[in-house]
């Protein structure tokens, strides 16, 4: 198993889940131990519940984490701080988005997997429309519940927008679980 593919991963598990046990049981639907014994390198998965993982990332994610992954390959010296390089990447993309006049912001209340709502974080969405139905790429970042008082005026997209290109990469870097 590829560390820094696993670290990118429990990074996104425990982004959207409450624990490594949530996902198994209410997400992939397997015991933890045989997701422990994945995690080793001791078993498989199918490839059903692979394609599950693979679906925690948007397409945009999973390919920026291929590169993150690869870079770390090439340069030893980002193995350490890859997953932080992820998450800042994530920023610098969706403000380039929105410096082009391309990127859509959202900011909704944040649910789990589940669909449970957790009003301890908020999620903010940033997509860029190709006007091609099931082609948008799409970047999450999940966020403090406390930042939507900073954002209060916010509603507007302008003011969205103004909050995101000053505020998104320290507080998404800085936000530890």
């Amino acid at each position: 198993m590829n560390q820094i593919y696993l670290d990118l991963l429990l990074h996104t598990i425990l982004e959207q889940f409450h624990s490594e046990e949530e996902f198994c049981t209410n997400y992939l639907g397997v015991e933890l131990a045989d997701w422990q014994a994945w995690k080793s390198g001791a078993n498989n998965l199918s490839p059903e519940l692979n394609q599950k993982i693979k679906n925690l990332f948007s397409d945009y994610e999973w390919m920026l984490s291929q590169k993150v992954i690869r870079q770390a390959f090439l340069f030893p010296e980002k193995r350490q701080t890859a997953v932080a390089e992820y998450r800042e990447m994530k920023t610098v993309v969706a403000q380039k988005w929105i410096e082009s006049g391309m990127g859509k912001v959202e900011l909704i209340p944040y649910k789990n997997k589940n669909d449970e709502e957790n009003h301890e974080y908020l999620d903010l969405r940033v997509t860029m429309d190709y006007a091609q139905w099931g082609y948008d790429d799409i970047l999450s970042f999940r966020l403090p519940a406390h930042v939507q008082t900073q954002i209060e005026g916010s509603q507007t997209q302008t003011a969205l927008l103004d909050w995101v290109s000053e505020n998104l990469t320290e507080t998404y870097t800085s936000f530890e679980e």
